[in-house]
């Protein structure tokens, strides 16, 4: 079975848990380290001979447009992590479909490929937002990664399917969520990021196994490049439990990354994709 990696590539100062305290009008003004950390991504997945899905910020893609090319011209798919990483129910359909077209001009254009898989910051595509899916199969992308089927403080969609399904009625649109695991009635989030780093290996060991053997379906992982760089700065005034979920274990993550690199079979999420359709395809003809 082969399952998919993918690397939300953002910088340490973008992410959900620093939204309060960090201004968007600071962030040029703060140390990126989204292009070392991403070559750094890149050089763990050429060790271990993957080939995985970069969800990409435009934002970053506008600053780093070499590091779009040594993506794509590592055999990496590149593909819509939106602009500057607004969660999609802050959004109104039209400013939705905005920020879709901003970002994936400017990833096609640094990167020289075409975007076809999108994921929503923070898997913010949920019940509230019905019209997202629909905006993104009439913007002619293939798939998307943006639901966590589960419940969560930041984000979740607990009633959503655990697998790939078609969310528009009449359309061969994809949503692929990430991960989880059943444990008897519980479903525990498994799809990585946090997870991944704070819990312990075995954890998303049996959490893969599970979906690969006893479902017989692909696991869709994720992280942060900004996960394996412990020497980022510190944000001293952010909520003490947005501290220890962002920077508890940073300096275990490469190791443990590499380690699940070389256990399981990986390969694009739009290989995936290609895949997933055909299943629900010939499903539907049963």
């Amino acid at each position: 079975m082969r399952n998919a990696l993918s690397v939300d590539v953002e910088d340490w100062f973008q992410v959900g848990a620093f939204e309060t305290v960090i201004k968007r009008s600071d962030w040029d003004s703060l140390e990126c380290r989204a292009e070392r950390n991403t070559d750094g991504v890149l050089a763990l997945f050429d060790d271990a001979g993957v080939k995985a899905t970069f969800f990409t910020l435009g934002w970053v893609a506008e600053r780093y447009p070499a590091l779009m090319r040594r993506i794509v011209e590592a055999g990496h798919e590149i593909a819509s992590h939106g602009y500057a990483h607004d969660r999609v129910f802050n959004f109104t359909p039209d400013q939705f479909a905005a920020d879709i077209d901003k970002a994936r001009k400017i990833i096609e254009d640094t990167s020289g490929a075409a975007v076809t898989g999108y994921r929503a910051p923070s898997f913010s595509i949920d019940k509230r937002t019905p019209w997202a899916h629909e905006i993104l199969a009439e913007k002619g992308y293939y798939y998307s990664s943006s639901v966590a089927p589960v419940k969560h403080d930041h984000y979740g969609w607990a009633e959503a399917p655990r697998f790939a399904f078609h969310p528009v009625a009449g359309s061969d649109f994809l949503e692929i969520p990430v991960t989880t695991a059943q444990l008897g009635p519980k479903r525990l989030a498994a799809g990585g990021g946090g997870f991944f780093r704070l819990l312990p290996y075995q954890f998303s060991r049996w959490a893969i196994r599970q979906v690969n053997l006893e479902e017989g379906r692909p696991a869709i992982i994720y992280f942060h490049p900004w996960e394996i760089d412990p020497d980022q700065p510190r944000v001293a005034n952010a909520p003490v439990k947005s501290k220890l979920r962002h920077y508890t274990k940073l300096d275990k993550m490469a190791g443990k990354l590499a380690r699940l690199a070389r256990e399981f079979e990986w390969e694009r999420l739009d290989a995936i994709a290609m895949r997933e359709q055909q299943r629900l395809l010939e499903k539907a003809a049963a």
